[in-house]
Formats: C-alpha cells, structure tokens, sequence
C-alpha cells in the first residue's frame, strides 16, 4: 500500500478554545467590517491562502493575525463548530 493510500493523523491538544485566537478572530472580524469587506470571505482567504493582504492593517488587524499559525485558528474553528453542533444535536 503506497503511503498516499493510507490516512494521515494530526494531533492536536485537547484543550478548550484558546482564548487569544478567539479575541485575534474577533478584532480581524470587527476591522474588517468596519472597512466594509465581507470577514467571512477575506478570513477564509487568507486561512486557504496564507497570503496576509486579505487582512487590512486597520486597527492592526493584518499584525494580530499574523501572530498564531493558521493551521492552529483552522483547528480552533473545527473544534468550536463541531463542539456546538454537539450542545444543539
């Protein structure tokens, strides 16, 4: 079996939503709409992308989330998602 056949695990610590990611995503949120972008599409660009101009520097948004890895607010977002989806099901 060739190892692209065969399921890649990733680890991540199992502790709750970091609190720095969530106030970061919150401000980057509140800039962008303040500039009137939609942050949904300019966040979910810049996590696919990685490319920081999705992020105006308005109220140092483009700084704050440059600060944490994209791969580490992706896997805050999953979590706090599936989390809900559980506390509603």
């Amino acid at each position: 079996m060739s190892s692209i056949d065969k399921t890649m695990k990733f680890n991540f610590s199992e502790e709750p939503f970091d609190q720095d990611i969530k106030e970061i995503l919150f401000t980057v949120h509140s800039a962008l709409k303040e500039k009137g972008y939609n942050p949904i599409n300019q966040i979910v660009g810049y996590l696919l992308s990685g490319d920081p101009a999705y992020i105006p520097r308005y109220n140092d948004a483009r700084n704050l989330i440059r600060k944490v890895e994209r791969d580490e607010v992706i896997e805050e977002v999953v979590k706090f998602y599936l989390e809900e989806q559980q506390k509603e099901n």
